[in-house]
């Protein structure tokens, strides 16, 4: 799949009501060793992509891919356990399919995670950052080939990628929770190798807080269907010039759990709250 077709995403969501009818209120997708959230959850059903004809396959460790429908405290929700990445081979609108379907099933708004590396000077392995605008000019974009006006128009505007009322709420809970949660512009690769010393120079000229591998992509695609979109990063390592520290996806798995702990109490008081 290769094309923006509300019919081809209707077809993978009739997938998805083939196994279940619930109606969840708020989707969330979580990153990199961010699901432990999916332990908070009371399920009441899960389906892995390699059951859904038509969904991409998760190949990354820590990316266990699967929808999981529940209760987060009280509130019924739709986890995206796991996500699909543009370097592991798939077209950009294979790699939107599951967030495009999680709109499609109905939901209010979607909170996107991920873990990315700082850029940010400011930043420290560990920071929470609040997404508040993003910068996907390094990757194709989901909107490119024939456009259905069933999902958006053929030129979306994006200066308002992520909702500015979500992003409030979320300061709000995390002043009143007492957790550091910073603001940022989220910058996009392809991956999947880690960044060289001159792009992190590049990157940070051009303003970006944070680079991933991930999310940009997402949020363009569902701003495009009108959805409102709350993303937050966690930084686990630091994409600086001058250092002899090697990047690995193992110890960006660890950051991301430590951290993962303070994530998973801010986007359940956002759930709340909502």
């Amino acid at each position: 799949m290769s094309t923006n077709k509300m019919a081809d995403y209707e077809l993978a969501l009739k997938a998805v009501r083939e196994r279940t009818d619930f109606a969840p209120k708020i989707g969330i997708v979580l990153g990199s060793g961010l699901g432990g959230l999916a332990d908070d959850i009371e399920v009441v059903t899960r389906i892995p992509y390699s059951e859904l004809e038509g969904f991409p396959r998760s190949t990354v460790e820590g990316h266990k891919g699967e929808y999981i429908f529940g209760y987060l405290d009280g509130v019924p929700v739709v986890l995206m356990n796991g996500r699909v990445h543009y370097y592991e081979g798939y077209p950009m609108q294979k790699v939107v399919l599951p967030v495009r379907v999680m709109a499609l099933m109905g939901v209010e708004a979607i909170i996107l995670t991920n873990a990315a590396g700082g850029l940010n000077p400011d930043f420290h392995p560990g920071t929470l950052m609040c997404i508040n605008d993003v910068n996907t000019a390094f990757v194709p974009s989901p909107l490119v080939g024939a456009n259905d006006s069933k999902l958006g128009v053929r030129f979306p505007d994006v200066s308002a990628v992520f909702d500015k009322e979500l992003q409030a709420l979320l300061h709000s809970a995390a002043d009143d929770l007492g957790i550091e949660l910073a603001d940022g512009v989220y910058l996009q690769i392809t991956g999947p190798a880690y960044e060289t010393p001159n792009e992190v120079r590049m990157y940070a000229l051009f303003g970006a807080d944070a680079v991933g591998m991930s999310t940009g992509c997402e949020g363009i695609a569902l701003r495009h269907m009108g959805m409102r979109i709350l993303g937050i990063t966690c930084i686990t390592d630091m994409a600086i010039v001058n250092t002899t520290f090697e990047t690995s996806h193992e110890e960006i798995q660890k950051v991301a759990n430590r951290a993962g702990k303070q994530l998973q109490k801010l986007v359940k008081e956002v759930v709340r709250r909502f």
